[in-house]
């Protein structure tokens, strides 16, 4: 007999109110706090301590910053400013242990000691100490070194004097917890991005990076700020002037603003509020976008450049790459993450700072601004042979199933939660794959040969491609600025190569493809890579696959005394149907990678590095990362 889910149950009474104390709710509940307990809120963990030594930086007490990964996976962050105070609070506590123990507790809620600050949540330090199994406190400050050790957020014992030291400054050492975190394994790429970007933003300042595991190291120190950091964004593309640098005070408001126009059909727009990574933007980019496009705009109508209409937000912005960084006093992010500024009065004074930056410049410089502008008329242009061919994909995508690329074989599932479409490589492995599959809830979309490489063509071109226009028709959700995640037909988007140069350059392909034109795709984690066996090895009756060369010789070793046969797929085509589904289509068996945007500049600079038009950086990366890539068959 099963219970009556609908029964009344238990009386719900004050007695079932749970009171979490301390910072028993921040582990409880730690995505609320950083985000997620994955990747991204690992490192989140070493961002709350670095912003704290950056403000401090910005508040003209810090140059110097030094991140150090040591062997066993713990960090420890130390810098030269004021140092935490240590004085007893009105609490009873020292000032050290209230920062480190109670949410909402800092130097940041009280006007004087921090004019901009990026941590103004007050959570920082302690969520960091909360998630963590040990954390070591160090204040150097009045001569003295100060002391506290905690676990799981918890004092060990009362702040301490431990030496004497003419230096001041605070150390912060933690190990994540293994409880929160299931995988404690710090990407080394990933800190170097979000360092040498504070080191960008913040010039002069120097931030020290060592991994005591590998035992790599760089040291990020800018004196010339965020134009380097516009020449380092631009270093794989060809820029067509010098760039534009924009640095303005008004209402207690900052803006630095530096842009450059290249060679290249996308734009990178990286905005940032008190140094914290806006990714979703926010209103000092909508005042950024007005008051670039009204500036173009008036130039081009002073010089009579256009003789009807106007230029759009989006003729101005192709091939741009810009920063745009405000500075201000309670900025109003969305959430503990910071994603987004909400603060409204900024669009103003950036849009005005924008707009007067931008006209100066273009008066100044006349043979940059006929480069700029030639590149915008230019834009326009192709804007205008684009919406022709998007509305050709529009008025298919309408239709629904009855107008479906002829070669997508669609699954019988309508609930997109519960669809998968696999990308698949070549007309003989979608054949396999269509036969293969589940009807019930995978689509197959067979590609022929590579697709157009986005990098280097502008939207019309684009669209002019069939298996790019296939790719469109089939997701669902339109591009760029018309792109609406909900009408996306899956939510598993698979893209599934050969295991060799060509099907890694295929895969690089799609990649770009969605990252420059399907954006939220990646970042809410619908596309994945398949992985395919590189082996088959067949022991008597028995057969078994090998994703990798350890693998195989893992089990070539286990069986070293039998009689073995081993096949090396050259291709998805060399699989039938039935091998397919067992290796790569069965959701119980097959090996998915999801790819994630861990860092939007980052990415952004793989794919410009990967796909564009300058050969020197291409090598110089392919070089660099030769040693980590797996499954290619050279």
């Amino acid at each position: 007999m099963t219970d009556n889910v609908n029964e009344p149950q238990d009386e719900y009474t004050a007695k079932d109110i749970v009171v979490l104390k301390g910072l028993d709710a921040v582990r409880r509940r730690p995505a609320m706090y950083i985000g997620d307990t994955g990747t991204r809120g690992l490192h989140h963990l070493i961002y709350e301590v670095v912003d704290n030594s950056i403000d401090e930086a910005m508040a003209g007490y810090c140059d110097d910053i030094e991140v150090v990964i040591r062997k066993d996976n713990s960090v420890r962050i130390k810098d030269n400013g004021r140092g935490i105070p240590i004085s007893k609070h009105e609490s009873g506590k020292s000032a050290l242990e209230i920062v480190m123990t109670v949410l909402h507790a800092g130097g940041k809620f009280k006007r004087g000691a921090y004019q901009v600050s990026g941590g103004l949540h007050g959570v920082g330090l302690s969520v960091v100490n909360a998630l963590s199994e040990w954390t070591v406190a160090q204040v150097y400050r009045d001569g003295k070194i100060y002391q506290q050790a905690y676990k799981r957020g918890i004092p060990e014992y009362e702040v301490k004097v431990v030496g004497e030291s003419d230096h001041t400054g605070t150390i912060i050492t933690f190990k994540p917890d293994a409880e929160i975190f299931k995988d404690i394994n710090f990407n080394y790429d990933i800190i170097e991005s979000r360092l040498r970007e504070l080191a960008f933003l913040n010039k002069g300042v120097k931030i020290t990076l060592f991994d005591e595991r590998s035992s790599k190291g760089e040291v990020f120190h800018y004196k010339g700020g965020i134009e380097e950091f516009i020449k380092y964004q631009n270093r794989s593309k060809t820029p067509l002037h010098t760039p534009f640098i924009i640095n303005k005070k008004s209402n207690n408001v900052i803006v630095d603003i530096a842009g450059q126009y290249t060679d290249s059909f996308t734009s990178t727009i990286l905005t940032f509020a008190n140094n914290i990574n806006t990714k979703e933007g926010g209103f000092h980019l909508i005042g950024f976008r007005a008051g670039l496009t009204r500036a173009i705009n008036e130039y081009v109508k002073a010089n009579k450049l256009l003789k009807d209409g106007k230029l759009t937000g989006d003729d101005v912005k192709e091939g741009l790459t810009a920063i745009v960084s405000v500075k201000l006093p309670n900025p109003q992010f969305e959430g503990q993450t910071k994603t987004k500024l909400g603060n409204s009065y900024v669009k103003g004074i950036v849009e005005s700072i924008t707009y007067d930056g931008i006209h100066k410049y273009l008066e100044e410089h006349p043979s940059e601004a006929k480069m700029i502008i030639n590149k915008i008329l230019s834009a326009a242009k192709a804007r205008v042979a684009a919406q022709r061919a998007k509305e050709l994909v529009r008025r298919k995508s309408v239709l629904e199933s009855s107008v479906l690329p002829g070669k997508l074989a669609d699954c019988e599932e309508k609930d997109p939660s519960k669809s998968e479409l696999f990308i698949v490589e070549g007309e003989s492995a979608g054949g396999s794959s269509k036969q293969g599959r589940s009807r019930k809830f995978q689509a197959i979309l067979p590609l022929r040969g590579k697709i157009l490489n986005v990098e280097k063509a502008n939207l019309n071109k684009m669209l002019k491609n069939n298996e790019i226009r296939n790719l469109i028709v089939a997701i669902g959700t339109g591009i760029g600025d018309e792109f609406d995640l909900s009408k996306l037909r899956y939510h598993k988007i698979v893209i599934m190569t050969d295991a060799d140069v060509d099907g890694a350059h295929i895969t690089t392909l799609l990649l770009t493809f969605f990252y420059r034109y399907m954006k939220p795709l990646v970042e809410k984690g619908y596309i994945y890579i398949a992985q395919p066996p590189l082996y088959q090895i067949k022991i008597g009756k028995k057969t078994y696959y090998a994703y990798s060369d350890e693998e195989k010789d893992s089990i070539l070793n286990e069986f070293k005394d039998q009689r073995v046969s081993v096949q090396r797929y050259k291709g998805l085509g060399e699989m039938n149907p039935q091998q397919l589904w067992n290796t790569t289509l069965d959701p119980d068996k097959r090996i998915l990678l999801k790819v994630t945007e861990e860092d939007a500049a980052m990415a952004d600079q793989i794919f410009s590095t990967l796909m564009g038009t300058e050969v020197a950086p291409r090598r110089e990366f392919i070089i660099k990362h030769a040693r980590e890539v797996r499954n290619l068959d050279i």
